[in-house]
């Protein structure tokens, strides 16, 4: 069936009219006449039956039609442009486009892409973020880094690593100590992460201690955020210290305590079951499987070891 669509001619044509509300502005950046400017939108406005422009000895003004639908188009054109600009870089290389949630994306996997891109120069991995999972069917995802349980229908899930944040905080909060016990951390402010509301609360009953205010403080999203606050000396977080890593390694961030909050969830490389078979993806699965099982802590990391660093 012939799709209902008008020329990318008079799509361009009106979207550069549009954009300036002039037809002899709209010429001169497609290098046409202002009379074929004319031809093309005339047969835009007869292929919709609607005006788009108002006509007068002063010019021209986009009707509020024509300026809802040059919204749309210019939207959709600048789609086209990204998509055609892509294929046209690719020249006979692989691209990945990969779902990634934001802080481990810039925190853990970035740092590490580079030795991907070394091994396979051929293969391009595009990162977006995406907290939450998604139909892979109604997206341009190949694959997807999620936090949870991999429970994702119509995918195959390969486990990276756990979570297990530990306490941490600027290290002035210490107040010249290698770690705090557990009821002093119960008294200072507790920054809370917004996906992990009973964070805090299952690392107290670990520690077989009740705090009332175990879920009240500020709450922030992202990992990134938590991490900011807790550099500012808003008070104390609980975060992966493998997305932390600089942060501890330059001492803007400390580990308070030992003990790390055990999690049944985990990181995973989440793969549609249609492309488990694709080449590029078999080597980044490999890669990053490999990447996050040789991955550990510094051997001055482990628990109070950084604290007094």
């Amino acid at each position: 069936m012939r799709r209902k669509i008008p020329s990318t001619a008079a799509l361009v044509s009106f979207e550069s009219a549009a954009r300036h509300e002039s037809f002899t502005k709209a010429a001169s950046e497609l290098s046409l006449t202002q009379s074929a400017i004319c031809r093309q939108i005339g047969s835009l406005e007869a292929f919709l039956g609607i005006e788009l422009f108002k006509r007068s000895r002063r010019g021209v003004k986009l009707t509020d039609a024509g300026l809802s639908y040059s919204r749309r188009i210019a939207s959709q054109l600048d789609a086209v442009e990204r998509d055609t600009l892509s294929v046209m870089g690719q020249q006979g290389t692989s691209v990945i486009e990969l779902a990634v949630v934001p802080t481990f994306g810039t925190q853990w996997l970035l740092p590490r892409l580079k030795d991907f891109q070394t091994r396979h120069p051929e293969i391009t991995v595009n990162l977006t973020n995406r907290t939450r999972p998604f139909l892979f069917a109604d997206t341009d995802f190949d694959a997807a880094i999620y936090f949870g349980d991999a429970d994702w229908p119509g995918t195959l899930a390969y486990r990276l690593m756990g979570e297990n944040p530990m306490p941490v905080c600027n290290p002035t909060l210490l107040e010249g100590q290698l770690t705090l016990s557990a009821e002093r951390i119960a008294q200072l402010p507790l920054l809370q992460q917004t996906t992990r509301p009973h964070a805090w609360r299952q690392w107290f009953s670990e520690r077989q201690l009740h705090v009332p205010r175990d879920m009240t403080g500020p709450r922030y999203e992202l990992f990134s955020m938590l991490a900011q606050a807790a550099m500012h000396e808003m008070g104390i977080a609980l975060i992966p210290p493998f997305l932390i890593q600089r942060e501890l390694e330059e001492q803007r961030l400390v580990i308070a305590s030992p003990h790390a909050l055990n999690s049944a969830k985990a990181y995973h490389l989440m793969i549609p079951e249609r492309k488990t078979s694709t080449v590029s993806l078999q080597a980044f699965r490999n890669w990053l499987i490999e990447q996050a099982h040789g991955y550990t802590l510094p051997e001055e990391h482990p628990a109070a070891g950084v604290a007094n660093r």
